[in-house]
């Protein structure tokens, strides 16, 4: 049974034994957001000895300085802003060897306008190094998301939008959105070099960790139940009914890096874009029973006309996290850059847009989670790393 097809990496993850000598490395990877969400979890995966297309070396890129929680993976670890094409010809234009580019990283900006331009200007700046610098380049692996049928965030619910369950078949949406402004990058460039694939992973609501991350629900939602518990307050939902009472699906962080992987490696996946959530369903009414208990505090149900939003209810917390904090010993960080109030209030201030796998399943994908194991798993790892008591 291949890899991907097993649906999952196991709950432990094997590591190399310092005593034997480094694998020859059939494969050379290049992590572009090492420290994001999916990120963290392709430099988790990628370095296991029976990951496809492997052994891989195994390059990560990100702006700031390697964190504790990521240093127990055996990567290259490269500091550079992507945003400036000069660190990016320093930093890289050395580098060689590389097979596979994983570009799982984005940068947030007030206006779409601006996200265009930044985001382009940020794929566009590696591909200019790697591309003519790598002779044995093979793929580049997009993750965009979502939003590519949404809309961007600030036109939420402003737009006409499709239909949902969302599948790879629909045209772009005739509205500005950066996620076009990358593939269309990235069309442009694998044209340069014969040979080379590509392929694009839309993601949904993603379940991972990553305490650098701009968009961490799972991080978020335990930072406010932390706060919830130490001031002895019930755990509201910052919500509406629909999204309480409605179905909605998320993708599981590890999930979408095999996903990466696999289209990385598999001839028939190459040069298409894939949806990647979990495969199954959950509902919030449920998950925020689950979220109560994993920090022992109490919870209420939705309250009619009590719209409440995170970002009100967390805006004065800074000195309430910083207790926290301090009298639990856990790995310093400031609120502001744990709590994603904003993302948590605009994904539960609507209903869950669904999307479906039946394009990955059919191309040869079939790994899944369940969604509700996968929410704890990551509150599991957020407690271990003593982000969140």
């Amino acid at each position: 049974m291949s890899w991907w097809w097993a649906g999952a990496i196991g709950a432990a993850k094997k590591k190399f034994d310092e005593d034997e000598p480094p694998p020859k490395h059939e494969s050379v990877a290049l992590i572009i957001g090492v420290t994001g969400i999916v990120g963290n979890s392709l430099a988790e995966i990628l370095p296991l000895s029976d990951t496809p297309g492997g052994p891989w070396k195994v390059y990560g890129v990100a702006r700031r300085p390697r964190p504790t929680w990521n240093e127990d993976n055996p990567i290259n670890y490269i500091r550079c802003d992507v945003s400036d094409a000069d660190d990016v010809q320093e930093k890289l234009g050395s580098l060689t060897d590389i097979t596979h580019v994983f570009y799982v990283t984005w940068a947030h900006r007030p206006s779409e306008a601006e996200n265009c331009e930044v985001n382009g200007r940020m794929l566009k700046n590696v591909l200019d190094v790697v591309i003519p610098n790598c002779p044995g380049l093979k793929h580049i692996s997009l993750q965009t998301g979502t939003k590519h049928y949404l809309g961007p965030f600030e036109s939420f619910g402003k737009i006409a939008i499709p239909d949902s369950p969302f599948d790879e078949s629909l045209p772009r949406l005739d509205h500005i959105n950066f996620y076009d402004t990358l593939e269309d990058i990235l069309f442009a460039e694998v044209e340069k070099k014969e040979g080379l694939t590509w392929s694009v992973h839309r993601p949904g609501k993603i379940f991972g960790f990553s305490p650098y991350s701009l968009v961490n629900l799972v991080g978020t939602l335990c930072v406010y139940a932390a706060i919830c518990k130490h001031e002895g307050a019930a755990l509201r939902f910052p919500g509406c009914k629909a999204a309480w009472d409605g179905y909605s699906d998320c993708s599981d962080a590890d999930l979408i890096a095999e996903h990466h992987i696999w289209a990385a490696v598999d001839p028939y996946a190459k040069n298409e874009a894939f949806n990647v959530s979990n495969g199954d369903v959950f509902k919030w009414k449920s998950f925020w029973k689950v979220l109560a208990e994993q920090f022992g505090v109490e919870y209420v149900e939705f309250e009619e006309g009590q719209q409440l939003t995170l970002q009100e209810l967390m805006k004065d917390k800074s000195s309430v996290w910083d207790e926290i904090v301090r009298d639990n010993g856990l790995t310093p960080t400031k609120l502001e850059d744990v709590g994603n109030w904003w993302v948590i209030d605009l994904v539960l201030q609507g209903e869950g847009w669904l999307d479906t796998m039946n394009k990955s399943k059919e191309h040869g994908f079939l790994g899944f989670r369940n969604s509700k194991n996968s929410f704890i798993s990551w509150i599991d790892k957020a407690k271990a790393y003593k982000i969140v008591p």
